[in-house]
Protein backbone atom coordinates (compact mmCIF):
# COMPACT_ATOMS: atom_id res chain seq x y z
CA UNK A 1 0.00 0.00 0.00
CA UNK A 2 1.21 3.66 -1.18
CA UNK A 3 2.03 6.13 1.64
CA UNK A 4 -0.79 8.49 0.31
CA UNK A 5 -3.39 5.71 0.29
CA UNK A 6 -2.20 4.66 3.94
CA UNK A 7 -2.57 8.28 5.53
CA UNK A 8 -6.04 8.59 3.62
CA UNK A 9 -7.16 5.36 5.13
CA UNK A 10 -5.27 6.06 8.70
CA UNK A 11 -6.63 9.84 8.72
CA UNK A 12 -10.57 8.94 8.09
CA UNK A 13 -10.47 6.24 10.81
CA UNK A 14 -11.88 8.54 14.09
CA UNK A 15 -13.89 10.26 11.25
CA UNK A 16 -15.46 6.81 10.69
CA UNK A 17 -15.96 6.23 14.24
CA UNK A 18 -17.75 9.22 14.84
CA UNK A 19 -21.04 7.89 13.03
CA UNK A 20 -22.14 5.11 15.22
CA UNK A 21 -25.23 6.52 15.99
CA UNK A 22 -28.18 3.46 15.49
CA UNK A 23 -30.13 4.47 12.34
CA UNK A 24 -33.10 3.43 10.59
CA UNK A 25 -32.85 0.64 7.80
CA UNK A 26 -35.49 -1.05 5.43
CA UNK A 27 -38.19 0.38 8.58
CA UNK A 28 -36.34 -0.48 11.24
CA UNK A 29 -33.38 0.26 13.96
CA UNK A 30 -30.26 -0.87 13.20
CA UNK A 31 -26.62 -0.28 14.91
CA UNK A 32 -24.13 0.42 12.43
CA UNK A 33 -23.44 -2.73 11.38
CA UNK A 34 -26.95 -2.92 10.09
CA UNK A 35 -28.00 -5.18 12.77
CA UNK A 36 -31.65 -5.45 14.25
CA UNK A 37 -32.12 -3.51 17.42
CA UNK A 38 -34.93 -4.62 19.82
CA UNK A 39 -37.43 -3.60 22.86
CA UNK A 40 -38.30 -5.32 25.92
CA UNK A 41 -41.82 -4.53 26.76
CA UNK A 42 -41.37 -5.15 30.39
CA UNK A 43 -38.64 -1.90 30.25
CA UNK A 44 -41.69 0.02 31.97
CA UNK A 45 -39.13 2.57 34.36
CA UNK A 46 -37.61 5.49 33.25
CA UNK A 47 -33.91 5.02 32.68
CA UNK A 48 -33.43 1.57 33.50
CA UNK A 49 -33.55 -1.90 31.98
CA UNK A 50 -35.11 -5.26 33.07
CA UNK A 51 -32.93 -7.53 31.24
CA UNK A 52 -31.16 -7.96 33.97
CA UNK A 53 -28.60 -11.40 35.03
CA UNK A 54 -29.43 -14.45 32.41
CA UNK A 55 -31.24 -12.46 30.22
CA UNK A 56 -28.62 -10.01 28.81
CA UNK A 57 -26.78 -13.04 27.28
CA UNK A 58 -29.15 -14.16 24.93
CA UNK A 59 -30.58 -10.40 24.72
CA UNK A 60 -27.35 -8.28 25.12
CA UNK A 61 -27.35 -4.26 25.40
CA UNK A 62 -26.54 -1.92 22.12
CA UNK A 63 -24.12 -0.53 24.08
CA UNK A 64 -22.43 3.01 22.99
CA UNK A 65 -18.98 3.76 22.10
CA UNK A 66 -17.31 6.06 24.99
CA UNK A 67 -17.04 8.66 22.46
CA UNK A 68 -20.81 8.67 20.86
CA UNK A 69 -23.37 11.68 21.38
CA UNK A 70 -27.34 11.51 22.52
CA UNK A 71 -28.64 13.38 19.56
CA UNK A 72 -32.29 14.10 19.34
CA UNK A 73 -34.67 10.69 19.76
CA UNK A 74 -31.24 8.28 20.29
CA UNK A 75 -29.84 8.56 24.24
CA UNK A 76 -28.39 6.70 26.81
CA UNK A 77 -29.28 4.86 30.07
CA UNK A 78 -26.50 3.77 32.69
CA UNK A 79 -25.76 -0.08 32.18
CA UNK A 80 -25.36 -1.94 35.29
CA UNK A 81 -21.47 -1.88 34.69
CA UNK A 82 -21.62 1.75 33.76
CA UNK A 83 -21.10 2.07 30.42
CA UNK A 84 -24.17 3.67 28.21
CA UNK A 85 -26.83 1.64 26.46
CA UNK A 86 -28.33 3.29 23.29
CA UNK A 87 -32.24 4.53 23.76
CA UNK A 88 -34.58 5.47 20.85
CA UNK A 89 -37.93 8.19 22.22
CA UNK A 90 -36.76 6.79 25.86
CA UNK A 91 -36.66 2.61 24.98
CA UNK A 92 -33.45 0.83 25.89
CA UNK A 93 -32.17 -0.96 22.90
CA UNK A 94 -30.43 -4.69 22.68
CA UNK A 95 -29.06 -7.20 20.08
CA UNK A 96 -30.79 -10.74 20.07
CA UNK A 97 -27.93 -13.17 20.28
CA UNK A 98 -29.11 -15.36 17.30
CA UNK A 99 -29.15 -12.41 14.93
CA UNK A 100 -25.85 -13.81 13.02
CA UNK A 101 -26.60 -11.30 9.58
CA UNK A 102 -27.18 -7.82 9.44
CA UNK A 103 -30.86 -7.68 8.60
CA UNK A 104 -32.31 -10.67 10.36
CA UNK A 105 -34.87 -10.27 12.54
CA UNK A 106 -34.87 -13.78 14.82
CA UNK A 107 -35.97 -12.10 18.08
CA UNK A 108 -39.19 -10.25 16.75
CA UNK A 109 -41.90 -11.52 18.97
CA UNK A 110 -39.63 -13.64 20.85
CA UNK A 111 -42.16 -14.50 24.01
CA UNK A 112 -44.13 -11.97 23.08
CA UNK A 113 -42.27 -9.77 24.77
CA UNK A 114 -39.25 -8.71 22.17
CA UNK A 115 -39.74 -6.16 19.25
CA UNK A 116 -38.20 -4.84 16.32
CA UNK A 117 -37.85 -1.21 17.00
CA UNK A 118 -39.83 0.92 14.12
CA UNK A 119 -39.45 4.51 13.90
Amino acid sequence: MNRALLCLVACALPFAALAETPKISHGMVVDDDGMTLYAFDKDTAPGKSACVGACTSMWPAAVADPYDKANGDWGFIATSDGKHQWTYKGRPLYRFAQDKQAGQVNGDGFKGMWHTVKP
